[in-house]
Order: C-alpha cells, then structure tokens, then sequence
C-alpha cells in the first residue's frame, strides 16, 4: 500500500507554529515515524528531538517543491511498487512510502508490528544538494531504485516463506525491524547477503541507471571496490559468522574511521559490503532467480557460491 505522507509535511510548513505542527504529525503517524527515528535519527525525545525539528521546519524546501512540481513521484513509486512486488511473487503486504525526512537515511527499511515498510525521503531526490536539509542531491529518476532495494528487504524480513536469519530475529523481537539490535545479533555473512539481494532487485526492477547507482556508490569510489573485491573478500571471510554492530558499520556504513577498515595494508573503501555482497548473491540468482533468492538462507545462497567457484 503507498502512504504519501507529504500533504501533511506541506500543511505542516505552512501553519502558523510549524514545529508545534509537526509535533501533531509525529503523533498522528507516530506508528511508522517513531521507528523511523529510532532506527535512523535519535530517540525522539529531549532536547536534541527539539533541535532536529526546529532545523527541519526551517529548512529551505525551494528544490523540493520545485522538483514534485517537475515529478510526479506518486506515480514512480507505485510503478516501482508494482514491478518489484511482481518480480518477487510477494506473498507479504508491504507499505511503501513517501515521506520528508530529517536528512538522515535517503531510503530505508522498517518492520513495525509484523508489516514490512519500504520509505524513501524525498529531500534527497532534488537534484540539488541543499545543506540546509542535508539533501544528497540525488536525482529524482532513482528513487524506483531505491524503493525496489528497500521492499526486497521488508520481503526478506516479513514473508512467510523467507529462511533468512533476519526474518527470524524480526519474529523474535514481536515483529518490530531495529537496526541496532540486528547488527548485534545477525551474522555478518546475513548482512552481506541481505544487502547483496537487494541490490540484484534493485538492478532488474529499476534499469538502465550506471553501474555504481546501484550501491550508491560514486563512479570513482566503483572503480576502487572493484579493484579491491579481492582484499574486501578475504578480510570479510575471517569475520563471516561474527556478528556486533562494528562490522555492520565496517561493512555497510559510512563514518567508519580508516583505522577499522584497514586490512593487510589497504583500507577498504566504506559501504563495500554492497558490493561484496552482490557478487556472493549473484550465482543464487542466476541459478533460482529472484524471487527464491530473497526468501534463501544464507547458507543456502552461500552453497551456491562455494559450487559455482569449484566448477569456475
């Protein structure tokens, strides 16, 4: 189902007290809004709540509104909705939503009781990087992209028919998604993996972009994780079956200080996980396809590496 929360986002600009409004939006779609901010932001309580919201009502929304003038998002992200529901035989209902963030994550995943939630922050998609919103000035076209990464992780979570380790500590937790919780108890190798399949998703449903679009890489940051697949394997194969939030960070993150990253003398470039992980998917997908991939353990989808190496 698309939940386009930006009618309330604009109303809420345009009234009188926009931070005392946006206090009433939180509360009216707190369901999906505290989880947001628990999983990407802060704890939305105190005195820092308070500051994020004052910055984001006063924020320069001009590219914003000119970009939805341009875009008709609405109607890109039930296309996207559609096409990836259908490329994964969705057997699982999966809330897709348009939103205005607080310049943390561009896209991402929620589970909140049980239901997948697959959002995109439109602050990022302007085509214009905005300081004032911390928009990364990403073009409007990526967001099929984007939401098609994001739903193939609230299938793998959420589905019934999903034999991932994440759908197994999403159960465990009352069917509520925590990104900390997960990088502390999840496998390293589950981590890649997941982030792998979503980017072979990414890549059939939305096509045609440049290869490093895909990671969310730039062209030269590409060039450097492909020259260094093999060091980024081999530092990752020791730590494989470890889990904590340091290696979900080391692997998946930006932010991480060079010092961690370091193996054997080069530094791994940050978010290379994304890549590693897509290279340890793709023989799952092009044996299985999609829509067995998504829903595969790790361990499945790690036999199909290990046989399709032996007979390279």
């Amino acid at each position: 189902m698309l939940i386009n929360l930006l009618p309330d986002f604009f109303a809420l600009l345009d009234s009188t007290n926009p931070a005392a409004a946006y206090r009433r939006y939180f509360a009216a779609h707190e369901r999906l809004l505290k989880a947001y901010w628990l999983n990407y932001v802060v704890e939305p309580v105190g005195p820092h709540f308070d500051d994020i919201i004052r910055t984001t009502v006063a924020a320069d929304r001009s590219d914003l509104r000119s970009m939805l003038e341009r875009i008709d998002v609405v109607t890109l992200a039930r296309t996207a909705e559609q096409q990836t529901r259908d490329a994964l035989a969705a057997d699982v209902d999966v809330d897709v939503v348009l939103m205005v963030g607080v310049g943390a994550a561009n896209a991402g995943e929620l589970v909140v009781d049980g239901r997948g939630i697959a959002f995109v922050a439109l602050e990022h998609f302007t085509g214009v990087a905005n300081p004032s919103t911390d928009g990364l000035g990403l073009d409007a076209e990526l967001i099929p992209l984007w939401l098609a990464h994001e739903y193939a992780h609230a299938v793998r979570y959420t589905s019934p028919t999903s034999r991932s380790e994440m759908r197994d500590v999403v159960a465990s937790a009352g069917g509520n998604y925590s990104y900390w919780d997960t990088g502390r108890t999840v496998s390293l190798r589950e981590h890649l993996i997941n982030e792998g399949v979503a980017v072979n998703v990414s890549r059939a449903v939305a096509q045609g972009h440049a290869a490093w679009e895909y990671f969310g890489y730039g062209r030269k940051q590409y060039g450097r994780v492909r020259e260094l697949e093999p060091v980024i394997r081999q530092a990752a194969t020791g730590e494989m079956e470890s889990r904590g939030v340091g290696l979900r960070l080391k692997y998946l993150s930006d932010g991480v200080s060079e010092l961690t990253r370091t193996f054997s003398r080069s530094v791994l470039p940050e978010r290379s996980g994304y890549y590693l992980g897509a290279r340890m998917v793709e023989p799952a997908v092009e044996a299985h396809g999609l829509e067995w991939t998504v829903r595969a353990s790790a361990a499945e989808i790690q036999a199909i590496e290990s046989a399709a190496a032996a007979t390279a």
